[in-house]
């Protein structure tokens, strides 16, 4: 790789939040549709927030598709009650987060999309603005990736703040690997961050990966497909979420390593073994469960 090739896409890729309003970004819209979607399993709590939120945008947003995912809470209910239309995933096996964002491509009657995570607390509706406000200013962008501050504790007034760290599983997975397999990618701030701005037909022929490899072979294969410079990152601000336990991590640190396998290397599906080792009442114990990963068919496949 060309040094000199990714500081120039780093320079010229790589966007301040912009200040813009709703009526801003719409005037972008020309005759183009846009739609919201959010993968959501388990987030009752968060969801009405968001979509308050997402609710002020006016007529920016032409729909707002909530995946529900395998949820047992009251998901699905707090996004019809706030106007949300609700697609309800019963997939066996488990596709997980890959799957329903797969499910919401196919679903969206939108020329434009932009993905959003439904686990952020106070929610900002900078969000898809700045997202889709900087796919909406250059023709050339096909897939815009936002990046944040993350701060540790959920705070941003007590707690540092992370725009470099991606999150453990970043650091210590994504980002090695991505220097070792795919380093073109090396100046995405947060390569497994959910919040993306997208033309549809970029990702409605582009096999998915399910569970959390999703992100990963997104940026993989619109880079094979369209090329780094159709491929930008606009800053989010501060963006507030719950942190996810070392045992949950690990199991999607073996899904986003599986996605650099199936992409680069042409494997369908790769299963691998989790082992733990936990201390309980009966002394150590070795505790190990498989965590699949595989390939699934492009969104268009769904229609």
């Amino acid at each position: 790789m060309d040094s000199s090739e990714l500081a120039d896409w780093f320079a010229d890729h790589t966007f301040d939040r912009p200040a813009v309003t709703a009526a801003d970004v719409e005037a972008l819209k020309r005759r183009r549709r846009i739609s919201a979607i959010l993968p959501s399993r388990n987030e009752e709590a968060t969801l009405p927030a968001i979509l308050a939120s997402l609710a002020d945008l006016g007529d920016l947003l032409d729909e707002v598709l909530v995946i529900d995912s395998r949820s047992e809470d009251g998901t699905a209910d707090v996004a019809r009650a706030a106007g949300a239309t609700v697609v309800t995933m019963t997939d066996d096996p488990d596709t997980g987060k890959g799957g329903a964002m797969r499910v919401g491509v196919a679903r969206m009657t939108g020329d434009v999309g932009v993905f959003l995570d439904a686990d952020v607390v106070d929610f900002d509706p900078g969000f898809p603005l700045a997202l889709l406000h900087t796919l909406l200013s250059d023709d050339a962008l096909v897939f815009v990736k936002g990046f944040y501050d993350r701060p540790w504790n959920g705070s941003a007034e007590e707690s540092e703040s992370r725009v470099t760290g991606g999150g453990r599983v970043t650091e210590l997975v994504a980002r090695p690997l991505i220097a070792r397999r795919a380093p073109l990618l090396a100046g995405f701030a947060q390569p497994l961050a959910g919040e993306v701005a997208f033309s549809r037909e970029t990702l409605l022929d582009m096999p998915f990966v399910s569970g959390y490899g999703v992100e990963t072979a997104h940026l993989l294969g619109v880079l094979e497909r369209y090329g780094l410079d159709a491929m930008a990152q606009v800053d989010l601000g501060v963006r507030l979420h719950g942190h996810q336990e070392l045992d949950a991590l690990g199991g999607m640190a073996l899904q986003v390593a599986a996605a650099f396998d199936i992409w680069l290397d042409g494997v369908t599906s790769d299963e691998r073994m989790r082992t733990t080792v936990r201390r309980d009442s009966g002394g150590l114990q070795l505790h190990a469960e498989p965590v699949r990963t595989w390939l699934l068919d492009p969104p268009r496949s769904l229609q």
